[in-house]
């Protein structure tokens, strides 16, 4: 069940009603997010800091630390990132070469995945950004 941006507050205030009269298991948000801060999306200790600040955001409580790599060579290489949360997983993928993010949000608790986009793009400094959702039943 997946949908594309352009939300009213009514649209978000059904979805939360399906995901609680289905008890849904849980949902699924990705983010992709356009024309980053370079300096943001390359460095590991400012990684670090967004993934902290986008798990307080959602409302949700890290487990563990953030893990960071760089990999890969030459049009393909950059961080990814991965942060358990208390209800599932943030994972995340940084183009440096086209500046962009794209982040993966699974979790069995609710949350808003639009507020998570806007505080995505808002925090990297994007000119622009989409999201979808499906929920897990």
């Amino acid at each position: 069940m997946a949908k594309n941006f352009g939300w009213s507050l009514y649209e978000m205030d059904n979805i939360e009603k399906e995901y609680n009269d289905h008890q849904c298991w849980g949902i699924v948000a990705s983010i992709d997010v356009y024309g980053c801060d370079p300096q943001l999306i390359s460095n590991k200790e400012e990684i670090r800091k967004f993934i902290v600040a986008l798990v307080d955001s959602i409302g949700m409580v890290r487990h563990g630390e953030p893990m960071i790599e760089r990999f890969s060579e030459g049009v393909l290489e950059g961080c990814s990132a991965l942060q358990f949360i208390e209800t599932s997983s943030i994972t995340i993928h940084f183009d440096e070469g086209a500046n962009r993010a794209f982040i993966d949000i699974f979790s069995c608790k609710y949350f808003d995945f639009k507020k998570a986009e806007e505080f995505c793009q808002h925090y990297l400094k994007g000119s622009n950004s989409k999201s979808f959702y499906f929920l897990r039943y």
